[in-house]
């Protein structure tokens, strides 16, 4: 089981083969996912619920797949440190050790760097394609921003080609051995019992080290060159225009949730106003005051289905900019209700919920959750399907006003 100078046991061939399959069976379900992706987002290739769905399936495996390298490679270097290294059998070539141990080096790096920057991608935002069990879809220390999400995606990119040119190299160099060389180092690592007598002189650790260091600074120095790193976005929006109003929101959220493929995926708007009038007695019919609500629409941020939900399909934000819901706030069977109209895309559709207020002197807080069909207004068309995409979106608001 364990390893030999001679020879490798068989818990560090399990996790050398084992780490094989594993990143073939993501290259191939990826490029399969990304093609299937490639031709749902295409206008001009007719697709269908069940393609969204099959696109999620195969990046969900393509994520947790990855997730089960990031540990298996972490234990696979932990088993490493812990075991006699077998010297090269080429060790007195010089320029193939010093390649063979960079390489080596390359391949832990990426191994550990390509499953992580994914999962911080995947973590960093919401939306399509859920990690499966035992993982889990959130990182400590790493939050919910469109711009780390695009920094790990970066990165996920580029160690995915330093992984690429590592894995030829190794491969390439295994074969050179078994056919040209003919010596042990490629049985050696097969199963079964096979020894290779190392050769005398073995290039040291640091010095290849260094070199694959020096490769990932390249590797991030060219991607830096070529601009592919995103900048933060800090240029100003235009903003919906400040409200008159006998409440004015201090602070406030206002958010929605929706099913994607079985998962929630929550998402808030950033730009909203609220021109509001409330008096704490209530007139003979019942009615507090009123309420004008107005939202940008491309305000929301839905995580990595941003782009989605704010086009032609869906909130369509560039031909419809805001949606909007007036409302009269009424006592109903003793409770707060907000009894009024959103009007989405032009669609108006009759929308009535509780209000949880509470107000000490001039400062007021409130909060609701309402519920709205997608369909009423047009949004989704093209996806009938529940099992791609819930009827149902949830609208939660909170918010703090002074008088």
């Amino acid at each position: 089981m364990i390893n030999t100078d001679t020879r490798y046991g068989s818990v560090a061939k399990s996790f050398h083969w084992l780490t094989a399959l594993l990143i073939l069976a993501i290259i191939l379900i990826g490029v399969i996912a990304n093609d299937l992706a490639r031709a749902i987002r295409d206008p001009e290739i007719a697709t269908t619920d069940a393609d969204i769905s099959r696109a999620a399936f195969l990046f969900s495996w393509h994520k947790t797949l990855g997730v089960a390298v990031f540990f298996v490679a972490l234990m696979r270097i932990f088993w490493a440190a812990t075991q006699p290294k077998p010297g090269l059998l080429n060790g007195d070539n010089p320029p193939e050790a010093m390649a063979a141990e960079t390489v080596h080096w390359l391949l832990y790096g990426s191994l550990v760097a390509l499953p992580l920057s994914g999962w911080v991608h995947h973590a960093s935002t919401t939306g399509f394609a859920p990690i499966w069990w035992p993982f889990g879809q959130s990182l400590p220390l790493v939050p919910l921003d469109a711009y780390v999400s695009e920094i790990a995606r970066t990165l996920h990119h580029v160690a995915k080609w330093v992984l690429a040119g590592a894995l030829t190299a190794h491969i390439l160099g295994a074969l050179k051995h078994h056919v040209i060389d003919r010596d042990a180092t490629l049985r050696r690592m097969w199963f079964g019992r096979s020894d290779g007598q190392p050769s005398e002189a073995q290039p040291g650790h640091g010095a290849p080290l260094v070199a694959a260091l020096a490769v990932w600074a390249a590797a991030l120095g060219v991607t830096a060159w070529l601009g592919w790193f995103p900048e933060r976005d800090v240029s100003p929006r235009t903003a919906l225009a400040a409200v008159n109003s006998d409440w004015t929101v201090q602070d406030g959220t206002l958010g929605i949730t929706i099913t994607q493929l079985g998962s929630s995926v929550t998402g808030e708007f950033s730009d909203w106003t609220a021109d509001i009038t409330y008096d704490e007695t209530p007139a003979a019919d019942g009615q507090h005051g009123e309420v004008t609500v107005t939202i940008a629409t491309g305000s929301l941020e839905l995580g990595i289905v941003t782009g989605q939900a704010t086009g032609p399909d869906f909130l369509n934000a560039e031909a419809f900019p805001t949606a909007r819901f007036t409302a009269d706030l009424v006592t109903l069977d003793e409770e707060l209700t907000a009894r009024g109209t959103l009007t989405i895309r032009e669609t108006g559709v009759a929308l009535q919920f509780p209000v949880t207020l509470s107000i000490e002197g001039d400062t007021a807080t409130a909060r609701a959750d309402t519920s709205v069909d997608r369909r009423d207004f047009a949004i989704g068309q093209s996806v009938g399907d529940q099992g791609s995409l819930g009827f149902d979106v949830d609208i939660r608001f909170e918010l703090t006003a002074t008088r």
